[in-house]
């Protein structure tokens, strides 16, 4: 079966190299990169290492490949592969590796063994010219011999566009995801307009569709090309929280990302600009807006249509609910105050505080109110006071939050049901909700917890969805980290001179005052160094090198915690990292963690995917939104723990914080990342019994005030900081540069509503 053909060119010697693909080390999902083990059929059982472009080749498969031999100097000799192209097996044997590999859905070795037994030589082509006749196998009935035939055409067709993709080096899971977006017509559309990719496909940005472009011959001064780099820029900027940016600094970025002309950039721009003011989705919109550092100079903002067309829309839909004269309370407007806190104070057996009753009162008698605060100062007994009263008048309440664990935390803590946005919105596939001002939500009072989280789009779906007359309260702490999506929406609210009203809770309780996480929560805050001796729930461990902070961050979660508190390293331990990238960042330390709390046994499934490995019992989470899985689909930052493997039909199964057990595809994989250790900023409306923190000098650009107190803010009962003191000292100093490019709070101003464009 081996083959070495060779052709000499100077020292280039090309070889040609047959065999069946045993086993994937390592893949690189970036860019296809493989190392990986084949049988050559030389017998004994040898295998051959064979690295380089393998993109899409799948265990189990005849490979035909054409390279050079060469000879590593760790790992000897291996072949290099230049180009392949699949061989359907010729031997019964091989037929039968081949289907019992898991490439065809449905068919696992024992269907393989079973197949082929019947069938023989002639499995391949009677699974290809003749399907309906697998039939005739024991155990495989009409559903799923139908199953079967899909799965082979299927993959068939995902291998054309994959072996096409492979000049252009596009990852395994991309190229399936093309062929899944535009099935027989991918090819096509990837030859002449490859910029639609960026739009359409998730996980493919501007820079992917621009090598794809390049390849395929489109000129690099072309205005669609022009076009979609300006438009990267702008979601890159909305991934990092803009809402807009300032047409100068546009232009700029766009000069530098392109390499083209100013002038060109610039034509483009108008272009898009006219695009939008027709509403279209792929256009901009120009309007001139305050500086983002809040100065007398106005700027020319640029906004992706949808985010521009969000921001009016919430700040109109909120004016409305402050101004409108109907009232789904309206029994708060002269209440007995004594006698309905005397009724509380018995029920809920506490007082509450001069400024936790100033929120009560505000909360039930305006349409919009902002409680916020930092940890030990009440929010959460004030939110129940709020919600006892509401209910005690037999007031509908509707709690929610952003995150599942969040909605989780504020039904325990009001005894009422509670859910996450997503879900008491209905959101549909697309990301239309159910529930919106012509189908209102049936409430009186909406209360949701964790509002720093809440990004711009999100909160524009929950205010349109809020009836007349109905009352909303954003909870949360402003100090913390803004949202992960564009926008500053409770910083915005809280603005000088906005019209909705707020109440800010300042004073620690006693209680509260014992706790080393409070009070070190409070100093950091505040722009001082955390107490770290004598306490019996924070803690330090120094170590100023970078590495050994990450091996020691690992033996701290899933050793030494465990051991000393009894907490459980997967449910109760959650290592929170500044940055995902470095020695002690998350991507590092979650292989570390993997291997110290679910390592590989032989008996325990396991599924390799780029460079990651999934197994039963490994802490995950979705790290997309997406508005088809589930039952109302599953959102960026939702955490769960795989539950199940299944090889033949190809898909994994977890079990989510919500108590949902969704099933991933094996190809949709790369939307699952491991949870062992997440940033700081994907840990946002989270609480987890024990945070460990590595705070290093590695990761010196991120660390900021805002972020180490939001990681301290994370744990009920302990904290550990693994790091260095100087490390801790920079964080602490260091206040978050300057404000995202948002516009909310200056149309909240009533001399800039424009609820009649909404």
């Amino acid at each position: 079966m081996a083959q070495q053909a060779g052709t000499h060119t100077g020292e280039r010697r090309t070889a040609v190299l047959e065999g069946v693909l045993e086993r994937i080390t390592y893949a690189n999902e970036e860019n296809g990169y493989t190392v990986a083990r084949v049988d050559t059929g030389r017998g004994a059982g040898e295998l051959l290492t064979v690295v380089g472009a393998l993109l899409g080749a799948q265990v189990g498969e005849s490979l035909r490949m054409e390279g050079r031999w060469g000879t590593h100097p760790q790992h000897g000799r291996q072949f290099q592969v230049e180009n392949y192209s699949t061989v359907l097996p010729a031997t019964v044997q091989g037929m039968r590796r081949y289907l019992g590999s898991g490439l065809v859905k449905g068919i696992g070795p024992v269907f393989a063994d079973r197949i082929t037994r019947h069938f023989g030589i002639d499995t391949l082509r009677v699974i290809e010219e003749e399907p309906e006749r697998l039939i005739e196998v024991p155990g495989l009935g009409p559903k799923r011999t139908k199953k079967i035939a899909e799965a082979w055409e299927e993959q068939k067709a995902i291998k054309e566009v994959m072996l096409f993709l492979q000049t252009v080096e596009v990852s395994t899971s991309i190229a399936v995801r093309i062929y899944k977006k535009y099935g027989d017509a991918s090819i096509d559309v990837v030859r002449k307009n490859p910029y639609r990719l960026a739009a359409d496909v998730w996980g493919i940005g501007f820079l992917t569709a621009d090598k794809i472009a390049q390849s395929v011959g489109i000129p690099h001064d072309s205005p669609e090309r022009v076009k979609a780099g300006l438009q990267y820029a702008l979601s890159q900027s909305a991934d990092q929280g803009n809402c807009y940016l300032p047409e100068e600094r546009l232009i700029a970025d766009a000069v530098k990302l392109l390499q083209v002309d100013t002038g060109l950039v610039i034509e483009c721009l108008a272009e898009l600009a006219r695009e939008g003011e027709g509403g279209e989705d792929p256009g901009v919109v120009r309007e001139k807006v305050p500086g983002p550092a809040g100065g007398e100079q106005d700027v020319t903002a640029v906004y992706l249509v949808p985010f521009h067309r969000a921001e009016i829309s919430l700040s109109s839909q909120l004016l409305r609910l402050l101004r409108t004269d109907q009232d789904r309370m309206p029994g708060f407007r002269d209440v007995d105050w004594d006698k309905a806190l005397g009724w509380l104070r018995r029920r809920t057996g506490a007082d509450l505080a001069p400024e936790q009753e100033a929120a009560v009162r505000l909360a039930l008698t305006r349409k919009v109110a902002v409680l916020t605060g930092g940890p030990g100062c009440g929010k959460s007994f004030t939110v129940r006071s709020i919600v006892e009263l509401a209910r005690a008048r037999r007031a509908k309440v509707l709690l929610a939050a952003p995150t599942g664990r969040a909605a989780k935390r504020l039904a325990e803590l009001t005894g009422a049901e509670a859910s996450t946005v997503h879900r008491l919105l209905e959101l549909k596939p697309g990301g239309d909700a159910a529930y919106d001002r012509e189908r209102p939500l049936d409430a009186d009072l909406v209360v949701v917890d964790e509002a720093s989280m809440l990004d711009l789009l999100l909160a524009n779906k929950l205010a349109k969805a809020v009836p007349p007359g109905a009352h909303l309260l954003f909870v949360g702490d402003v100090d913390q980290l803004p949202s992960v999506g564009a926008g500053e929406v409770l910083r915005d609210l809280l603005a000088e001179n906005s019209p909705v009203p707020a109440v800010r809770l300042t004073r620690v309780f006693r209680q509260a005052q014992q706790s080393g996480v409070v009070t070190n929560a409070h100093r950091i805050n505040a722009g001082q160094h955390p107490l770290t001796d004598g306490l019996k729930d924070f803690f330090l461990f120094v170590e100023d090198d970078t590495e050994a902070a990450g091996r020691l961050t690992v033996d701290v979660a899933a050793r030494r915690i465990p051991a000393r508190f009894g907490l459980d390293p997967r449910r109760d331990v959650q290592v929170l990292a500044p940055m995902h990238r470095g020695p002690a960042g998350a991507g590092v330390l979650n292989g570390l963690l993997q291997q110290a709390i679910t390592p590989a046994r032989p008996d325990l499934p396991e599924k390799r995917f780029g460079g990651r490995v999934f197994r039963v019992g490994d802490k995950v989470t979705q790290i997309r939104n997406n508005y088809e899985k589930g039952k109302n689909g599953v959102f960026n930052g939702t955490v769960g723990v795989v539950t199940a493997l299944d090889p033949v039909d190809q898909r994994l199964t977890v079990l989510t914080d919500e108590d949902e057990e969704v099933p991933y595809e094996y190809d949709e994989l790369d939307e699952l990342a491991h949870a062992y250790a997440v940033t700081i900023h994907r840990s946002q409306g989270s609480e987890y019994p024990a945070v460990v923190i590595p705070v290093t000098t590695g990761a010196w650009m991120m660390l900021q005030r805002n972020l180490l107190y939001t990681a301290v803010t994370r744990a009920k009962r302990l904290v550990v900081l693994v790091g260095s003191r100087r490390a801790i000292g920079q964080a602490v100093r260091t206040v978050s540069a300057g404000r995202r490019c948002t516009a909310l709070d200056f149309r909240l101003l009533p001399k800039n509503d424009r609820s009649n464009e909404s």
